[in-house]
């Protein structure tokens, strides 16, 4: 009798066989590579559609960020490109490096220390620092 084979693993097969199907470059693509396509979006822009010019009340795109920021380190900080590209958004929406460290550091309270750590990891690699230099 066969093993029946794990359905996640023969749909990733499946999809790496297309993906080599359609263009074998593909072959050698990581997922790293496809965050740099997204640039960093214009802090006038960020505002346009996530602060105040369609809530002139309401939150600027920088503390949005910061927020969503604490939320993803809160999911414990699983999504690496969503964090990277989160932490250079607020950097250009005008958020200083301490506050970013701060939106994570509160949220070991309530994601954990190792999401905590995870969150700083990738905020830190986001913001072109090493592990050794202070933010």
């Amino acid at each position: 009798m066969n093993t029946p084979t794990n359905p996640f693993e023969a749909m990733i097969a499946q999809m790496q066989d297309m993906a080599k199907a359609v263009n074998p470059a593909l072959e050698a693509f990581t997922p790293k590579e496809f965050e740099n396509l997204w640039p960093t979006m214009p802090k006038e822009f960020m505002e346009m559609w996530f602060g105040q010019t369609l809530n002139p009340e309401g939150l600027d795109a920088r503390t949005r960020l910061l927020l969503t920021l604490a939320g993803l380190t809160c999911q414990g900080a699983q999504a690496d490109m969503a964090i990277r590209q989160t932490v250079k958004h607020a950097l250009e929406a005008g958020a200083r490096k301490q506050e970013i460290v701060e939106a994570i550091g509160q949220m070991s309270v309530f994601a954990g220390i190792p999401a905590m750590t995870r969150a700083m990891e990738l905020a830190r690699e986001a913001m072109g620092e090493n592990k050794d230099s202070e933010t």
